[in-house]
């Protein structure tokens, strides 16, 4: 364990007091002009509003100044762990989230399903978010073409949407390496890149992806829209020190994409099952409901805010943020006694990907201080009481605001 995860261990101690952490994911935005507002700040949101008028506000920094963190640091941060220690490729997360083992010596990658145009130039590196169902489609198409890779047995799986799986298995027990360069270019109006192995234990790996992307567009010339794939976030098998040692906590991850899924898993986290589709939050919180008695943490994720910041739709974004505020009364109606509303980075409309840009922070608790923040925004979280914070300074707030924690010495 980090220090400070040690430390946490040592102090911690289980109570019967509740902590909810939601997760907007990717909330944080920026205005389209320069007097504009933010999506935050745009959206009607009397319920966070009234919420952030009892609660401390301040600044979420997940990883470090100026950078940018994926999804998964930028989630290890939230929970604890040190995102430049504990570090996992999104292949691994999204496999372990879909119920795939990996095996020692295996390499998981994630897949974006993208369409191609002339001279193999990057279109859509989401090919029009295809439904799942022509993902599976897609999917079919592939297992068929490809059983294996110069005899490296390769399984393929759906995600969601344009993301898929992929994982290369140890051949005769001869390990792979996973320390190689994307193929995807996370641009438009550039072609694929060729995946490079950034050391030798690697180099088969890359051979391997390079030989698959060939053959997935062979496979998949005749489709019009689904006709490239893009890989990143190659990785082996993680293992993580256990969040419920870590912090004395029963805790429960409430989430439908598998990648988020993964990452609670990997950290010891029970999945709890959520009914219905992504965007229909409906499921997760009668799932919330139904579990608020077995667990004293829960982590309840939040996705379309990120997906339609990545869209670059503004408009969208804010839907997304009003429709999660129209539900808050339900969570706030099982009396958490500490309530933490956050995001795991910002996906700016105007930038349509993720950014370095802090993300806010809202804390609600018996026990928090007074604070002049009104609103659930940028720039009331900078009035906030709070401050800039770390990514790993949440839990350790969460836990002392639900008297969980012990004194530190003497």
């Amino acid at each position: 364990m980090s220090d400070l995860l040690d430390t946490i261990r040592d102090l911690a101690k289980p109570t019967d007091s509740k902590i909810l952490m939601v997760v907007l994911d990717g909330v944080g935005g920026l205005p389209l002009d320069t007097n504009g507002d933010t999506e935050l700040a745009a959206a009607k949101t009397p319920n966070l509003d009234a919420l952030a008028a009892q609660s401390q506000l301040g600044q979420i920094e997940l990883v470090g100044a100026g950078i940018t963190p994926g999804s998964g640091p930028g989630h290890l941060s939230l929970f604890g762990y040190d995102p430049l220690k504990y570090v996992v490729g999104r292949g691994a997360l999204s496999a372990v989230g879909i119920g795939v083992k990996l095996g020692a010596g295996d390499v998981a990658v994630r897949g974006n399903f993208a369409t191609l145009g002339e001279g193999r130039v990057v279109q859509d590196r989401r090919a029009g978010r295809p439904s799942d169902e022509k993902n599976a489609e897609i999917v079919g198409k592939l297992k068929a073409a490809i059983p294996d890779v110069d005899g490296t047995p390769v399984e393929i799986y759906t995600e969601s949407e344009h993301r898929f799986v992929v994982v290369f298995r140890a051949n005769g027990g001869s390990p792979l390496g996973a320390n190689l360069s994307d193929v995807d270019p996370q641009a438009t109006g550039v072609p694929p890149m060729t995946a490079q192995a950034h050391d030798d234990a690697s180099q088969k790996t890359a051979d391997l992806v390079n030989a698959f992307v060939q053959r997935a567009e062979t496979a998949l010339k005749d489709e019009t829209q689904v006709n490239g794939v893009l890989f990143r976030g190659y990785s082996d098998v993680p293992h993580f020190p256990s969040f419920d040692d870590a912090y004395q906590l029963r805790a429960a991850c409430i989430a439908s994409y598998p990648m988020y899924k993964g990452l609670a898993s990997l950290v010891g986290m029970d999945v709890l099952t959520v009914q219905g589709e992504e965007d229909a939050l409906d499921g997760k919180v009668q799932a919330l409901k139904d579990n608020w008695s077995k667990y004293d943490f829960f982590y309840f994720h939040v996705k379309k805010t990120d997906s339609t910041g990545e869209d670059g739709d503004f408009k969208a974004k804010v839907k997304k943020i009003e429709l999660f505020d129209a539900l808050l009364p339900q969570l706030l109606a099982l009396n958490p006694d500490v309530i933490a509303i956050v995001g795991d980075h910002s996906t700016p409309s105007k930038l349509a990907t993720h950014s370095w840009h802090p993300v806010p922070l809202l804390i609600r608790s018996d026990y928090g201080r007074r604070d002049l923040a009104q609103r659930y925004t940028e720039d009331e979280a900078l009035k906030g009481s709070l401050g800039l914070r770390k990514g790993t300074d949440l839990m350790p707030l969460l836990m002392a605001n639900a008297l969980k924690l012990n004194k530190y010495g003497a």
